[in-house]
């Protein structure tokens, strides 16, 4: 495994499958009241450009839960608010720290960050891509569907950084995955070219939310205004009015069907109330996830002694 968690492409299919299953493993631990401090003795650093909840207290509770420290840095509150360069900020803290966990907007900050870090670094979520969370979401369609390999997953909404991420992920596994996105609000053309030549099972991208959902195992959505789009939540509401998962939309997946948002979600707007709080939701059990999959990463990356 890479020394950095910087995209989907720093794991291989085995390295995925090993975090599933140390997620798994620390997840019945913790349910069974046994102590797993691997990490005593280590710090991780946060660095928070953009609000949280999950990813937060995901990070702070896993490293508390391995016997290390989390420290919380706002940029408002550190040197790289007032213009110090990424460069020197990495060579600083890997100075103290053991790892980096990082939130911001440009993923070139977490790529720099990593390029000049002696510790690992790991992308908490960009504006392109928001890599732990797809792990947690895998890990979560394996704990309901035994395995991911060969499942369909449609995706339904903006083309964000989570459809993004979801497609980075079906280039490198066994799954297919089916996108709908409305005309100008489309995944990265890169990253959509890259999946499409890269995938084994095939990546998708469709108008039509009923195409899309069509015998889907997973049927996933996210909001339809992001962090940094408030001014637009307005006009997207009137152009995402159709791409809504509902009741209606879901009788064309499969019977044994779960739905999935990554949270926060705007109830009546992309997902009712009644799908999120439904028999097939694994929505809470997708959140819960977060912190065994982040403790399998910190465990993955840390557990090492610096060089």
């Amino acid at each position: 495994m890479n020394k950095d968690l910087v995209t989907e492409y720093d794991l291989a299919e085995e390295d995925f499958d090993f975090i599933f299953t140390r997620a798994g493993e620390l997840k019945r631990f913790l349910k069974e009241g046994r102590p797993h401090q691997v990490l005593t003795g280590k710090t991780l650093g946060m660095i928070f450009e953009k609000a949280s909840t999950r990813t937060r207290l995901s990070f702070e509770v896993g490293m508390y839960q391995l016997g290390g420290l989390a420290v919380f840095l706002n940029t408002s509150d550190t040197q790289l608010g007032r213009g110090e360069t990424v460069s020197d900020t990495a060579k600083i803290m890997s100075r103290y720290l053991d790892g980096i966990m990082i939130r911001t907007f440009a993923q070139k900050t977490v790529e720099d960050l990593a390029a000049h870090a002696d510790i690992p670094v790991i992308n908490g979520l960009t504006d392109l891509l928001h890599p732990c969370q797809i792990l947690s979401d895998l890990f979560t369609i394996m704990e309901k569907k035994g395995d991911y390999r060969g499942l369909k997953i449609a995706y339904i909404g903006d083309g964000n950084n989570i459809a993004n991420s979801w497609i980075n992920a079906a280039s490198r596994l066994p799954l297919k995955l089916a996108l709908a996105c409305p005309e100008g609000y489309e995944p990265d053309s890169e990253l959509l070219a890259r999946g499409r030549n890269e995938t084994r099972e095939g990546i998708y991208l469709c108008r039509d939310p009923e195409e899309a959902v069509e015998k889907a195992d997973v049927v996933y959505t996210d909001v339809w205004a992001s962090m940094g789009q408030e001014a637009e939540r307005e006009h997207r509401s009137r152009v995402f009015k159709t791409y809504q998962v509902n009741e209606n939309l879901l009788s064309h997946a499969q019977e044994d069907y779960i739905v999935m948002h990554c949270l926060p979600a705007h109830r009546g707007e992309e997902i009712t109330s009644g799908v999120i709080d439904g028999p097939h939701s694994v929505v809470l059990d997708q959140a819960e996830n977060r912190l065994h999959v982040q403790k399998a990463i910190l465990e993955t990356l840390m557990k090492e002694e610096k060089s």
